[in-house]
């Protein structure tokens, strides 16, 4: 058994004493540059930029000097100075894999290491995250140590986009880090050395560029050429099939949603079949019978009751599967947003495709808008496979190895801690059924509450949040 599991070890353990005599190099870099000023490691690091450039040196020539320069800037700009272990996540990033790293083990700041190198490209690094906070937290951050190597650094959220600039000051910001953040253009983020943003905006520049010109000057994106991916496992797996759809109103109008939403409203729960988990729903005979009389038509999936069909299962779906509060919300104006069910953040000026929506606002009885049509849609997994080289970063990434590698071709790496873990990781827990589970959970909390501890449950989606809350 011992020498099977070393047999399976093997090629991690060969990558890692790999990355570790590069370490080494590195280390004997340390006192050259960390006895220079930041204005001579900028000079330095322009030097072999102007290499690169000239293709004297390619980026792995230049990993060594550049991952020293990086950390002896980094004590300067951020008081914090990359272990050896920061490094050898540092590399296999650079390489195209996804590193896996404890919480805690400063994955944001091993990422500066791989941006700074391909940012000498000229060709672009963009860092991907998952929510609007982090994206600029990480920027403001991390941008002191870019800014002071003399790297730009864009950042893109939903309707706005900044440009760090440290003589800048919005000193509405109570956090030091988002202040130097200075509103710009898209393309000027887009043209930074650097551009940190969300999976979903990245996702949602590409369509308006490919519905909106063909002229590169003018894209938002000039090139797909690296990425880093936090979360990795959160954006590229759970959510990869998730489809980004940009749309229009279309010339077909709203009216007949009304008139199926009070049909199915009317229906019983054996006049259908409802598959939560798959997300499905359709009429059972009986349920088909009862529709075909309200509506006074022989048979409802002839030909020339397509549109019926269209109307009534859209209208079913919304009655059925979609749930007011936790799949969606109503504003005060009557309008309803969608609510993304990873971060269950209200998604402002989203809607719902092929009617959906249409059926939602029937059902809640608001105004019914417009259908759209689709303009341009593509799925996360389809965007970052576009990138020339992708690699990534999580807590949590060895689980799905092999997905990483059939999908993006991207391998895993676990990275060790710097130091032992101090923290007790327990097995996991198997339970036979759900109800199960949730009944232990409940147990476990409360004994845990009556002892005076709080507790923190994580879940995957906004209705188990709800069902365990509840």
């Amino acid at each position: 058994m011992k020498s099977f599991k070393k047999l399976l070890s093997d090629p991690e353990a060969k990558q890692l004493k790999k990355y570790n005599k590069r370490v080494s190099k590195i280390n004997a870099l340390a006192d050259k540059y960390e006895s220079m000023k930041l204005a001579e490691l900028k000079t330095a690091l322009a030097d072999i930029r102007k290499e690169i450039e000239d293709e004297k040196k390619t980026l792995d020539d230049a990993l060594n000097d550049v991952f020293a320069i990086a950390r002896a800037a980094s004590i300067q700009t951020l008081e914090m100075r990359h272990f050896d272990v920061q490094l050898v996540g540092g590399m296999a990033m650079h390489e195209g894999n996804v590193a896996e790293m404890r919480t805690g083990e400063g994955k944001t700041l091993v990422a500066t290491l791989p941006i700074i190198l391909n940012a000498l490209s000229g060709k672009g690094v963009h860092l991907v995250t998952v929510n609007d906070y982090l994206v600029q937290r990480d920027a403001g951050w991390m941008s002191q140590l870019y800014d002071g190597l003399g790297l730009s650094v864009g950042v893109i959220i939903p309707q706005a986009s900044f440009i760090y600039d440290p003589e800048y000051s919005n000193d509405e910001h109570e956090d030091p880090r988002f202040r130097h953040l200075k509103p710009c253009t898209r393309q000027e983020a887009y043209r930074a050395d650097i551009t940190y943003g969300t999976n979903n905006e990245f996702g949602f520049d590409y369509l308006r560029d490919n519905i909106s010109t063909t002229d590169r000057d003018q894209l938002r994106q000039p090139s797909l050429n690296f990425a880093i991916v936090d979360e990795a496992d959160s954006i590229l797996i759970d959510e990869s099939r998730t489809p980004l759809i940009i749309s229009a109103p279309a010339s077909a109008s709203g009216n007949n949603y009304g008139t199926f939403s009070q049909i199915v409203k009317r229906l019983k729960e054996d006049d259908y079949v409802l598959d939560e988990k798959d997300r499905t729903v359709a009429l059972t005979d009986e349920g088909v019978n009862k529709v075909q009389e309200w509506l006074n038509v022989d048979n409802l999936y002839s030909s020339e009751n397509v549109h019926l069909i269209y109307h009534l299962e859209q209208s079913l779906k919304a009655q059925t599967l979609f749930k007011r509060d936790r799949d969606y919300v109503v504003a005060e104006d009557g309008e309803v947003v969608i609510v993304d069910e990873f971060t269950g953040r209200m998604m402002q000026g989203r809607r719902y495709s092929q009617g959906l929506h249409q059926a939602i606002e029937a059902k809640e009885g608001v105004n019914v808008q417009r259908e759209s049509s689709t303009l341009a849609t593509i799925s996360f997994q389809n965007y970052f496979r576009l990138y020339d080289k992708l690699s990534g970063m999580t807590g949590t990434a060895a689980t799905e190895s092999e997905e990483f590698y059939e999908i993006y071709g991207l391998g895993v790496l676990e990275i060790p801690t710097n130091k032992p873990i101090a923290r007790e990781d327990r097995p996991d827990r198997i339970y036979a059924t759900e109800k199960g589970k949730f009944k232990a959970i409940i147990k476990d909390v409360k004994e845990l509450q009556e002892a005076g501890q709080p507790v923190l449950i994580g879940s995957s989606s906004i209705e188990k949040n709800e069902l365990l809350s509840n």
